[in-house]
């Protein structure tokens, strides 16, 4: 397999993937749930027949506008309103000053025989928090990945290039999983909570490890056949090790189908992040990561960065 040869092909359909998710990320942009935004997300299930529009009618007659109003199957609905004012409770469990809380109870269980199965509260404080907590997630863990790639292949040439090599695939593939969200955030309404958080971090896992099975037969072969030009070694490695990445990458993305079919909305964009991170992390591992290698090696990313600076 000479993936060497067509480098520049493979890297030019990865800066196009990069483009188009940050095109779609202005256009769209991603679309937060409550856990970033702050607000109340209720689950609701009627005996009878009640629409959509009906819920938003009654929910608009107590202030609540902005509601956005989801079926999750027939009769059952999935609620987001903006950041309420909470019912005041005592020891007990019971209601001493009715709030907001009671209000939107109210206007919801007023169409009819049904019963609230959550309604899960988070402030906007919090949900300030959690933006940035997820930032530092992803920045520490580029960090460290990069310290412990330099490292773990420190008895090759340029050990650092390895982890920036490794780093640049990371960037590559939480990119385009942020751009497939919004997409999906546009025309599904999925929404980024805390388990896309999770998604992306077991993403940015699974994509440094797959990526680190290449370099370390790459580091086999470094020191098996010393002098060999790193296009070659490569080659070899690459054919030594995508029979290992497609299997399990498959195996894996049947799973999180099968999980997409029959599973509950709650964990469903855990799973698109998986989907999304999985296939974009196998071809990163084979195909970006290594290739930045070779074209680091033979100087053809100084030449690009010159270009782009309009240095000679």
């Amino acid at each position: 397999m000479q993936v060497v040869r067509f480098r520049k092909w493979f890297l030019l359909i990865s800066v196009v993937m990069m483009l188009a998710s940050v095109v779609s990320l202005s256009l769209y942009r991603l679309n937060p749930g409550i856990d970033f935004t702050g607000g109340a997300a209720i689950n609701v299930n009627y005996q009878e027949e009640v629409t959509s529009s009906q819920v938003s009618a009654s929910l608009s007659k107590v202030g609540q506008d902005d509601a956005v109003v989801q079926a999750t199957s027939d009769n059952a609905f999935f609620v987001r309103v903006g950041v309420l004012e909470l019912d005041l409770r005592d020891d007990a469990g019971q209601v001493i000053r009715r709030g907001e809380e009671s209000e939107v109870r109210d206007a919801l269980l007023s169409l009819g025989s049904g019963e609230i199965v959550s309604f899960d509260s988070v402030s906007g404080l919090i949900g300030s928090e959690n933006v940035r907590n997820a930032i530092i997630a992803v920045v520490v863990a580029s960090f460290v990945i990069l310290i412990y790639v330099t490292w773990a292949f420190r008895r090759v040439p340029t050990p650092f290039r390895y982890g920036v090599a490794a780093v640049i695939a990371l960037i590559h593939d939480v990119l385009i999983v942020l751009g497939v969200f919004s997409v999906l955030g546009e025309t599904i309404n999925l929404q980024v909570n805390a388990m896309f958080i999770t998604g992306v971090l077991t993403t940015i896992g699974y994509s440094v490890n797959d990526t680190i099975v290449v370099f370390d037969r790459l580091r086999e072969n470094v020191a098996r056949y010393p002098g060999a030009p790193i296009g070659e070694l490569v080659n070899v490695s690459v054919r030594e090790t995508i029979g290992r990445s497609l299997n399990t990458s498959i195996t894996l993305i049947v799973v999180v189908i099968a999980l997409l079919l029959f599973a509950g909305a709650s964990i469903q964009p855990l799973l698109y992040v998986l989907l999304a991170g999985v296939t974009v992390g196998t071809y990163s591992s084979i195909f970006i990561a290594s290739l930045t290698l070779v074209a680091w090696e033979q100087g053809e990313i100084g030449r690009f960065v010159r270009l782009l600076t309009f240095r000679r």
